[in-house]
């Protein structure tokens, strides 16, 4: 065996755990969001280029919808989404979605309040950490889920 070969495979053999796992099949979700918003079209598309199926569905009852899912309102970003039995509200970075899916927390889901700059699908750059909270199903204070 030529040594370039070899060390090529002990390189993958050794961080291939460490890379994330691709599955086959995309993780279906939906996104209710603003019809009027662009910015929620950005993260749509940020996440189907991370490997998310993402249906969009526009509607001027995202209060009603983020709240119903467990979403105070001073915590809610600017578009719901729902991924394998979680609530994912605001621009929450997908490497903190493909977490919340591999570790399944018993909650409501996760958010990232408002529509913080350099988040994704949004303009600008990322001045500060990104604060994720979790949301309970029973109503409690959301808590510090990740920051990013």
């Amino acid at each position: 065996m030529k040594r370039r070969t070899f060390c090529i495979g002990c390189l993958f053999a050794a961080i291939g755990p460490a890379l994330p796992a691709m599955s086959a099949e995309p993780i279906r979700a939906t996104l209710y969001k603003n019809p009027q918003c662009t910015c929620c079209e950005g993260y749509a598309a940020y996440l189907r280029s991370t490997g998310f199926e993402v249906d969009v569905k526009p509607t001027n009852d995202l209060n009603q919808i983020s709240e119903k899912a467990g979403v105070p309102e001073k915590y809610q970003g600017c578009h719901t989404m729902f991924v394998d039995g979680y609530v994912v509200d605001g621009h929450v970075p997908v490497e903190v979605v493909r977490k919340l899916l591999s570790e399944r927390p018993p909650i409501a889901g996760i958010t990232l309040p408002g529509m913080p700059t350099g988040s994704p699908g949004m303009f600008g750059k990322k001045s500060q950490a990104f604060v994720i909270y979790a949301v309970t199903k029973d109503g409690k204070a959301p808590t510090v889920y990740a920051k990013v």
